[in-house]
Formats: structure tokens, C-alpha cells, sequence
């Protein structure tokens, strides 16, 4: 639905002009900034939905002010617009905070897709709460407890363990976490998808003990019931 608040963290005059007409026409409330500092200062005051950020700023690395932005508000999302694409960079990124990234040059139609998803949110029960073994997710509050400790999950990284809880035990295939997680219209690299699995991996699993998360190649991930 459109209408939600988006920041650009651009310094290219003509991307991120171009950037803004594109979101206003599409009935998204845009802003534009061109240096990392006036991002960082735009989410305190603006509060967006989501962000997007150039990782090539004339005054902050795009990563440390994708750290600062978190350090700010931790539940807007940041997409990452970025003409490196080694996966090293992209891991990096991620692990910054982002929740995906989109590599120059972009076809704006991408583009919009990938805002479409980001916006997009998994739809649970106000008042569900769901359990596997000491691993405990109270929806309508989006948290996640680890034998009674929280835990503290990015909003996708929520949105994927989620879906997984939901059918623990079962096999969910990749195209299915992609379009309940991200969007059913999802077009590109699901590499993201990876990523964010190994994300939740971390933050679930123990030294030396097998994953909680079992990859099936091919197919797709099954959180295991323990």
C-alpha cells in the first residue's frame, strides 16, 4: 500500500532526483538526502519505513551509516543501492543491517518491486504466540525468546523465522519463503534469501551443535522440531 514514508541517501543529482519522482508517482512519501550525516539526522526526525541507501557517500561509508541509522531507529529497513556485487560486500552489508541490496545499474521497475516487498510484512494472528522446543515467538509483540533469554531479530529475519515456525518439521521451499516473506511478484536473486537464513542461524544456533535450520539443496529450509 502506498503512502508509506521512504528515504533516499543519494549523492548522484540524477539518480536521486530521478529516484524521488519515480516514489512520489507511485504514492510514497519520499525524501532525499545527499550526504550519510543528513540520512542518519532524516531518520531520527522522519521516522521512515524504509530506506534507501547508497553505499558510496561523499562524507560516511554507506555501512557505517547503515549502523548509525540502526543505532537510531532498529526496525526501519534498508535496502542497499550499491554498484559493488562481490557477495563478500554483500554479506558485509547485510551483516550492517541491511535487509537486501540492489546493484547499479537498477532497472526501476526492479527497484519498486523490491520496496513492494520490503514493505510487505508476514500476516499473523494479533495475539499468536507459537513455540518449538525453548525457542518461543510472540507474534503480536514481534519477539523471540531462546530458553527464556530474547533475542533480538531484524524485521525480516522475524518475518522468515515465522514462517518456518509455522510449519516446523516441514520442508518450506524457497519460492514460498520468497513470497510470503518478500513478495509473490519477487523477480532476481534470491541470494538474499541465504543470507538472511545464515543470519538466523547465528542467532539460533549453538557451538558444536547441529543448526535448528536444515538446508534442503534444491528444495528449500526445515526448522527442526527439538
Amino acid at each position: 500500500m502506498a503512502g508509506e514514508r521512504i528515504l533516499i541517501v543519494e549523492d548522484d543529482e540524477r539518480i536521486g532526483s530521478s529516484l524521488l519522482r519515480a516514489l512520489e508517482g507511485n504514492g510514497y512519501d519520499s525524501h532525499w538526502e545527499q550526504t550519510g550525516a543528513g540520512g542518519v539526522a532524516s531518520v531520527a526526525n522522519r521516522r521512515p519505513d524504509l530506506v534507501l541507501l547508497d553505499l558510496g557517500l561523499p562524507d560516511l561509508d554507506g555501512l557505517e551509516v547503515c549502523r548509525q541509522i540502526h543505532q537510531t531507529d532498529s526496525s526501519v529497513d534498508v535496502v542497499m543501492l550499491t554498484a559493488r556485487d562481490e557477495e563478500l560486500d554483500v554479506v558485509v552489508g547485510l551483516d550492517a543491517g541491511a535487509i537486501d541490496y540492489v546493484t547499479k545499474p537498477f532497472k526501476l521497475a526492479e527497484l519498486l518491486a523490491r520496496i513492494r516487498a520490503q514493505l510487505r510484512r508476514v500476516e499473523t494472528a494479533p495475539d499468536a504466540r507459537s513455540s518449538v522446543g525453548d525457542l518461543v515467538i510472540d507474534h503480536a509483540a514481534r519477539r523471540v525468546e531462546l530458553a527464556g533469554v530474547e533475542v533480538d531479530f531484524r524485521p525480516k529475519e522475524f518475518d522468515l523465522l515465522s514462517r518456518l515456525m509455522a510449519e516446523a518439521g516441514i520442508v518450506v521451499t524457497r519460492e514460498s519463503l520468497m513470497s510470503d516473506v518478500w513478495d509473490e511478484y519477487w523477480f532476481g536473486s534470491t541470494k538474499t534469501l541465504d543470507f538472511h537464513i545464515a543470519a538466523v542461524r547465528r542467532k539460533l544456533d549453538r557451538p558444536g551443535e547441529p543448526s535448528r535450520i536444515t538446508t534442503i539443496r534444491g528444495v528449500g529450509y526445515r526448522l527442526e522440531l527439538m
